[in-house]
């Protein structure tokens, strides 16, 4: 895999680790990467809830995915699953590994790196590897909540049936790392918007009304924005190429609604967080704010920043600033209600840059 006319071959992976607590065994993952030279480990984000920790890693082809099969290594070496208990859905240690072309990459090269990876951890570290998103053998597979019903749990009575002998390495269960999910994707956002309520029921409610209707109650909506003074074309406003689930985060002892933005452009952040806090209100509750889990790109950020000023009845200039626009989307989401939200350390293309990555 060679260079495009000079310019730099660049990949984003984004392990997911079964671990959340023991900050001796998330730092011992985090060297594992960072061992690896070209590689770089851009961001940690530990879920202590959740007891599951997302590194996102960027860099050189070869590099970043030898990166991530230390992380595969040294996870299933301190991460026992007979023990793990989490509120997140987790089917290894390992949970899921997402490989997304940056620059000067397509998807099929990432495709052949997924199964490249696949083939070794299922070989040498004997784990069960299933392919996923644009990398999945089999229709069925291109969800990762399909692959990951009955989470861990579940996972020996399913291995045990034909129809879900796992695509690399071991067909039979381990009961140590469990599974790994492997496969190529485009980017997405991993968005939570926190509900002032501690009513799992309710949270988890709204996440089946987004999963089964993926529209809003339009006339509800409609009513909600206006009454905020908010400026957005409803009839556009639909749940597209987003995921939903809903749980109840000990730290901030609050509910969530969790998302997997799969294109922005399609239910932006803004869209999501105006459309939970409608489905909220018709339950009697409030959103509180919002988090970003690991980065997220600069335009998404951008796209938010320009709706809220928009929206607060203000002119719009078009030499608004990066730094206002971003302050304007952290103020409207919110994404500084439980944790600073520091630009340098949560943007894509900042923490590139940082490294003297570029997505050009």
């Amino acid at each position: 895999m060679l260079p495009r006319s000079g310019h730099m071959q660049l990949i984003e992976c984004v392990p997911n680790i079964s671990e959340g607590r023991d900050q001796g065994i998330i730092a011992h993952i985090a060297q594992a990467i960072s061992s690896v030279e070209g590689a770089y480990l851009l961001h940690t984000d530990i879920g202590k809830s959740v007891n599951r920790t997302v590194f996102t890693i960027a860099g050189a082809p070869i590099p970043t995915i030898e990166a991530v099969f230390n992380a595969i290594a040294m996870a299933s070496k301190l991460i026992d699953m007979r023990n793990h208990k989490g509120s997140h859905p987790r089917i290894g240690a390992a949970d899921v590994c997402p490989i997304v072309p940056l620059a000067n990459v397509t998807i099929n090269e990432c495709i052949e790196l997924s199964k490249k990876l696949a083939l070794r951890v299922g070989q040498e570290l004997k784990i069960p590897v299933y392919l996923y998103a644009d990398s999945a053998q089999s229709p069925e597979r291109k969800d990762l909540a399909c692959i990951r019903k009955g989470e861990y749990e579940s996972l020996m009575l399913r291995m045990s049936a034909p129809g879900f002998k796992s695509d690399f390495g071991p067909k039979e269960f381990n009961a140590k790392s469990g599974a790994t999910v492997i496969g190529a994707r485009s980017s997405y956002i991993a968005y939570n918007v926190n509900l002032n309520t501690s009513d799992l029921k309710i949270a988890k409610a709204i996440a089946a009304a987004i999963r089964q209707s993926r529209q809003y109650n339009k006339q509800h909506l409609s009513e909600s924005i206006k009454k905020a003074g908010q400026i957005l074309n409803v009839e556009t406003v639909t749940w597209q190429e987003c995921q939903a689930i809903g749980w109840y985060i000990d730290e901030y002892k609050c509910c969530q609604i969790s998302f997997n933005l799969l294109d922005y452009k399609k239910t932006s952040l803004h869209q999501a967080y105006l459309g939970v806090n409608s489905l909220a209100s018709m339950q009697g509750i409030v959103v509180t704010g919002s988090e970003i889990i690991g980065l997220a790109p600069l335009p998404a950020l951008l796209d938010t920043g320009s709706f809220a000023m928009r929206s607060d009845n203000k002119l719009l200039k078009s030499d608004a600033s990066e730094e206002a626009l971003l302050n304007a989307a952290i103020k409207f989401l919110k994404l500084d209600a439980f944790h600073s939200f520091i630009t340098e350390e949560k943007v894509l293309e900042y923490r590139l840059a940082q490294f003297g990555l570029s997505l050009s």
